[in-house]
């Protein structure tokens, strides 16, 4: 996904609020925005992928800060809150349709970020909320092809929070005798679940393999990647790719098939599937 124009306020809100999130000092506050602002003015370029901008302003932000992890606290609550909500979403995916139900929590758990332009994750991790979404369903709906080339599946794994939500769905293609390599940030960045949130949460004994996309790049940037990691996207039956932050690094490259699975919390994402804003995506390109 290229970037656009309107992404340039929307990245210097989350520069903003990982700034408050790591200092009350209003200087140094200022000093994140104005170096976030600089960045803006030098890479905002026609047609440059949407991640290589984002990943050079977070670094930046995250360099003047002097702060490798803003966000370590905001992880743990968002972890925290889906961990309550969890035996709420057992009991909807285990009533029927298991599969197709698991995308769907998935997908809604997908709403669990903070710092997003407009959106308040704190809101979003009530039980009611995650009730309506259950009720709006799928606005795309692959779930029937995903479901029937599962035998290797490479899962790109996007927020905290959001994880907790993921392992329904990798009982789910364990079900279908599907083995998974689970694929996390190799360093933090924004909410992104690492390796060291998903060994608190017990999840890496939930998957057949763990890897990491080698740093903290935005998405997955295939020239920071380790070679285990290109090897298995090359060699996988699918991949699916959980997020907007994936989405807009995968939709650069040729990998196949891909799964994306996605709310559409922003314009930009929308507009570049071709969908409306607040959707719950499943879609797979062959």
């Amino acid at each position: 996904m290229k970037i656009h124009p309107r992404c340039a306020p929307c990245l210097l809100s989350r520069v903003q609020f990982e700034a408050e999130l790591s200092t009350k000092d209003i200087e140094l506050q200022k000093k994140a925005v104005l170096v976030g602002i600089e960045v803006l003015r030098r890479y905002l370029a026609d047609g440059a992928p949407a991640t290589h901008l984002s990943t050079r302003i977070h670094r930046e932000a995250y360099r003047v800060l002097g702060d490798i992890d803003p966000y370590r606290e905001k992880k743990q609550q968002s972890n925290e809150a889906a961990m309550r909500l969890l035996p709420f979403a057992v009991d909807f995916v285990s009533e029927k349709d298991s599969f197709r139900r698991a995308i769907l929590v998935s997908i809604i758990g997908n709403s669990f970020d903070f710092g997003v332009l407009g959106f308040d994750a704190d809101k979003a991790t009530a039980r009611e909320a995650m009730q309506k979404q259950i009720e709006h369903g799928l606005d795309v709906d692959d779930s029937d092809k995903i479901r029937s080339i599962l035998d290797n599946v490479v899962y790109l794994a996007d927020n905290c929070g959001e994880i907790v939500f993921d392992t329904l769905l990798f009982e789910e293609i364990k079900k279908q005798r599907g083995r998974i390599t689970l694929v996390v940030r190799g360093a933090p960045i924004l909410n992104d679940v690492t390796l060291k949130e998903l060994l608190d949460l017990g999840i890496d004994k939930k998957v057949d393999r763990v890897l990491t996309t080698g740093s903290n790049a935005i998405g997955v940037c295939l020239k920071e990647a380790p070679p285990e990691l290109v090897e298995a996207l090359r060699g996988a039956s699918l991949i699916i790719s959980k997020g907007m932050a994936n989405y807009e690094t995968m939709s650069e490259y040729d990998f196949r098939p891909i799964a994306y699975l996605l709310k559409t919390k922003c314009e930009s994402v929308a507009e570049a599937m071709g969908l409306q804003k607040n959707m719950n995506v499943a879609r797979l390109e062959e």
